[in-house]
C-alpha cells in the first residue's frame, strides 16, 4: 500500500479552514446517527510477496489481487452548533485478496479483513441554507485478521495472524440538509492500516451517508407566533406657510420623512432570508402606499437579534435587507437606484439588555428577543 499526500493535505486544509470560520450559529446542539455504504480500496503489496516467495526459494509468475470490496459504517455522535461535531462509530472496510502462482508449481492465497471503532472531530462549512462543505479528522482502533493458505510447493507457517493498532483517519465531502430530520453525505475518507504481517499502508472509501437527527425541532429554533407586519401609515402632509405680505414667498417644500418597521419573523422564516408569502403581502401593500410619492431615496435596514456570532448575524441581516430591496423593485415597480439596502446586525435592539437575560437560544430568550429581528425602511420624498 502507498501513501497519498494529496488527499491528506487538501483534508487538513479544509479542516483549518473549518476551524477559522465563525464559532457558533443560531442552532441548539442535537444528537445524531447514521448509516453509510460505499466502496472500499486497498493496494496489495505484490512487491513485497514476491520478495518473501523468492526468499523461500519461490518465483512468481502471475498473481491475481481483488483490491475493492462494499465498505459500511455505522456512527453516531453530537452537533455542538452548526460547525462542529464529535462523532464515533463501528465501520467494516470489507476484505482484500490475492492468489500468487509460483514455480515450482504451487499458489499463495492469502486474504485481509479490516474492522474497528473510530472517534472522528467533524467540522461543517455551510455553502449555502442547506448544502455544506465538512471535513473530519480522528482516531481509529482497527483489527486486521489475515488467511493464508498455500498448495503445491508453498507452505504457510502461520496461517492465521492477526493485528489491532491505532492510526488517524482523514475525510472531505459534502453534506446535503434534506430537511431537519435527514440529511444525506458523500465523503471520501482514509483509513491508516497496521496489516497482521508487518505492513502500513491506506484503505480509501468512498461513501454515501444517510444521517437522522434526534429529538431536532422542525426549525432552527421553536418559531414564536410571527406578529403582523407593523405598517405606519404616511403621516398628514404639513400646510403650507403663506407669507403675510400681499406676495406669496415661494415656501421649499422638505422631504417628509418615515419610517416604517416589519417584523422579522413575518417576513421570513427564522435564520433565513427568503420572504414568506405573509411578508409579500405587507411589502405589497407597502409598496403600493408608495405609489404618486415622488421619494429622493428609500433605505432598506436588516437588523437580528443579539443570538449568535457577529459575523453570521452581519451576513443575516444584509441577506434579508437585499431581498426586501429586490421584492420592492421587481414586484413593486420601484426604481432600483433609489433603493439602497444595508444590514446592521445586533447594534442597534430594541430591547434592553435587562429585559431579556441569558446568552444561550432556548424559546423563552428567541421569544423575548423577537423585536430585535426586524426589518426597517425609511422613506423621503413628497407627495
Amino acid at each position: 500500500m502507498k501513501t497519498l499526500h494529496a488527499l491528506r493535505l487538501t483534508s487538513l486544509v479544509g479542516l483549518g479552514s473549518l476551524l477559522a470560520a465563525s464559532g457558533y450559529a443560531q442552532d441548539s446542539g442535537y444528537y445524531y446517527g447514521g448509516l453509510s455504504i460505499g466502496q472500499s480500496r486497498a493496494k496489495i503489496d505484490e512487491e513485497r510477496i514476491t520478495a518473501s516467495l523468492l526468499a523461500a526459494g519461490l518465483t512468481t509468475t502471475a498473481m491475481a489481487r481483488d483490491e475493492k470490496d462494499t465498505a459500511y459504517k455505522l456512527f453516531g455522535g453530537y452537533q455542538f452548533n452548526r460547525h462542529f461535531a464529535l462523532e464515533g462509530g463501528y465501520f467494516n472496510l470489507g476484505d482484500f485478496s490475492f492468489t500468487s502462482t509460483t514455480a515450482p508449481a504451487g499458489t499463495l492465497s492469502g486474504k485481509i479483513r479490516l474492522q474497528g471503532l473510530n472517534l472522528d472531530l467533524v467540522g461543517t462549512l455551510p455553502l449555502t441554507e442547506r448544502l455544506s462543505a465538512i471535513g473530519r479528522v480522528g482516531a481509529q482502533y482497527a483489527r486486521a485478521r489475515d488467511t493464508f493458505s498455500g498448495t503445491g510447493a508453498v507452505s504457510v507457517l502461520n496461517p492465521d495472524p492477526s493485528k489491532s493498532a491505532s492510526n488517524y483517519k482523514l475525510g472531505v465531502g459534502l453534506q446535503y440538509e434534506v430537511n431537519r430530520s435527514f440529511l444525506v453525505r458523500g465523503e471520501a475518507e482514509r483509513y491508516r492500516i497496521n496489516d497482521a504481517v508487518g505492513n502500513r499502508g491506506d484503505v480509501n472509501v468512498v461513501s454515501l451517508s444517510l444521517v437522522f437527527p434526534f429529538g431536532r425541532s422542525s426549525a432552527p429554533a421553536p418559531r414564536v407566533a410571527a406578529a403582523q407586519p407593523v405598517y405606519v401609515a404616511p403621516a398628514a402632509a404639513p400646510a403650507p406657510v403663506v407669507a403675510a405680505a400681499p406676495v406669496v414667498a415661494p415656501v421649499a417644500v422638505v422631504p417628509e420623512r418615515r419610517r416604517v418597521s416589519f417584523s422579522a419573523d413575518s417576513l421570513f422564516t427564522f435564520d433565513q432570508s427568503t420572504i414568506r408569502p405573509e411578508g409579500k403581502t405587507a411589502l405589497d401593500t407597502f409598496a403600493k402606499d408608495l405609489h404618486g410619492t415622488r421619494f429622493e431615496v428609500i433605505t432598506v435596514e436588516g437588523h437580528t437579534d443579539r443570538l449568535g456570532s457577529q459575523v453570521y448575524n452581519q451576513t443575516l441581516s444584509s441577506q434579508r435587507a437585499e431581498a426586501v430591496k429586490s421584492y420592492l423593485v421587481h414586484s413593486g415597480g420601484i426604481d432600483a437606484a433609489k433603493v439602497s439596502a444595508v444590514g446592521m446586525s445586533e447594534s442597534t435592539p430594541v430591547t434592553q439588555p435587562a429585559d431579556c437575560k441569558g446568552s444561550k437560544a432556548n424559546p423563552t430568550l428567541i421569544a423575548c428577543l423577537q423585536p430585535d429581528r426586524r426589518v426597517e425602511v425609511e422613506v423621503a420624498g413628497t407627495r
